[in-house]
């Protein structure tokens, strides 16, 4: 019995890809330690982790869920979960109702501010499958998402809201965009046969790889707007040259005429430019 929850356990984190939460909780963590200057109380660490984890569960699973009929269409994702029915459409709203609750959870835990604007971060995972239906922008609404991770954090620390945030949270907004145009050049025939809406069927692969690069670039001149706004220092410019170089690496493993390593650009080089970030901002302020 054991090993059979076990193991439907695992077909569920497998199914929302779990260990790609990799990518937002930096930002969350970066928030975070920017809000406190520091580490903050260990109660406050281990909240921020819990809501992050509630909310990329909730948004991930109802994203399953509400493409499961494009997925099934896709050569690409047919294998999924919920197309093949491997996992069960009642063990998916279980599972994404769990995600919900434990953001609740975690929002009261932490402060009133963060219990009220909860709701507004679940709006808008909730929508976002939709977009890709509707609008071009869809990578940018995406990033929205994501970037609820170091508004939250901050406000988790704080109590309070900050335009000091403000030019972390734009940073993720273009950063995933950036890279969901990247991933999205692997469904380009896809969407233009379903009428699915993206940027790279509108700009073509070229256009949308250069769209791509100035975006991040974008970014890095935002991470780099820290730096007086905050009183960091060489550390995190440290960090920033080295996400600098693994951005360039991301940008070279794909052409026009070559996208077969584009998993590699998506998967491998944006958990770890998260990564660095965190680490970056949080070795600075500790020794810098």
């Amino acid at each position: 019995m054991n090993q059979a929850r076990t193991g439907r356990l695992s077909e569920l984190l497998e199914m929302i890809k779990f260990s790609h939460t990799i990518f937002a909780l930096p930002f969350a963590l970066t928030g975070m330690v920017l809000a406190a200057d520091g580490l903050p109380p260990l109660r406050v660490i281990v909240w921020v982790v819990v809501a992050m984890v509630g909310a990329r569960t909730a948004g991930m699973t109802w994203n399953r869920i509400a493409d499961r009929d494009i997925d099934a269409k896709n050569p690409r994702t047919a294998d999924r979960h919920l197309a093949t029915g491997r996992v069960a459409m009642g063990e998916a709203w279980y599972l994404a109702a769990g995600g919900v609750a434990l953001l609740m959870l975690a929002a009261w835990m932490l402060n009133p501010l963060c219990l009220k604007l909860a709701p507004v971060a679940l709006f808008a995972l909730f929508i976002y499958p939709y977009t890709k239906r509707y609008t071009d922008l869809c990578h940018y609404i995406l990033g929205v998402c994501l970037a609820a991770a170091p508004l939250g954090a901050w406000i988790a620390v704080t109590g309070q809201w900050s335009w000091n945030v403000l030019p972390l949270a734009l940073a993720v907004v273009i950063w995933v965009a950036g890279f969901d145009i990247l991933y999205a050049l692997n469904d380009l025939e896809f969407d233009r046969s379903e009428n699915i809406h993206s940027l790279p069927r509108k700009l073509g692969v070229g256009r949308s790889l250069k769209l791509a690069q100035r975006l991040h670039v974008a970014m890095l001149l935002l991470l780099l707007s820290l730096v007086p706004l905050m009183g960091l220092g060489w550390i995190y410019i440290l960090g920033l040259v080295a996400v600098a170089a693994l951005l360039f690496y991301e940008h070279s493993l794909v052409t026009p005429s070559d996208l077969s390593r584009l998993d590699a650009a998506f998967f491998t080089m944006n958990g770890v430019i998260s990564v660095v970030v965190f680490f970056a901002t949080l070795l600075d302020i500790w020794f810098a």
